[in-house]
C-alpha cells in the first residue's frame, strides 16, 4: 500500500473511517489520551480543525501504550472528547501503537511501506 488514501479504519462510533474520502486535504493522524499531560491538545486540535476543515482533517487515534493514560472504552473516549472539548473531528477505535501495532502506524513508520520515510 504505497497510500494513505487505501486506508479504511475503525472509527470509534464503529463507523468506517475511509480515508480515500480525505484526498486533497492535508491529513494529521495523532495518538492522543484523555489522561496525558497533552490532553489539552484536543483543544487545539479541533480549533485547527475548524479553522481549516476544508483543506485539512485531523484523526485521532486513541492509545493506551504509553502509559495507561487512555484505559477508557471506546464510548468512553467519544463521551469525555465531546464533553470537555467538542471534539468533531474524526476519531478512529481506540489503538494501539507500540504494542500491537495498528496497521496505519506501521505504514507511517516504515519506507519500505510508505516509500518516504522510516520513523
Amino acid at each position: 500500500m504505497n497510500s494513505i488514501h487505501k486506508f479504511k479504519v475503525e472509527g470509534i462510533r464503529g463507523e468506517e473511517i475511509d480515508f480515500a474520502r480525505y484526498k486533497g486535504k492535508k491529513i494529521i493522524v495523532v495518538n492522543v489520551a484523555s489522561q496525558c499531560g497533552y490532553t489539552p491538545q484536543y483543544q487545539q486540535f479541533q480549533e485547527l480543525y475548524e479553522e481549516f476543515k476544508n483543506r485539512l482533517v485531523i484523526v485521532g487515534f486513541p492509545c493506551n501504550d504509553f502509559g495507561g493514560q487512555e484505559p477508557g472504552t471506546n464510548d468512553e473516549i467519544m463521551e469525555f472528547c465531546t464533553t470537555n472539548y467538542n471534539v468533531s473531528f474524526p476519531m478512529a477505535a481506540k489503538a494501539g501503537i507500540k504494542r500491537n501495532t495498528h496497521p496505519i502506524y506501521e505504514w507511517l513508520t516504515n519506507k519500505a511501506m510508505n516509500g518516504v520515510q522510516d520513523s
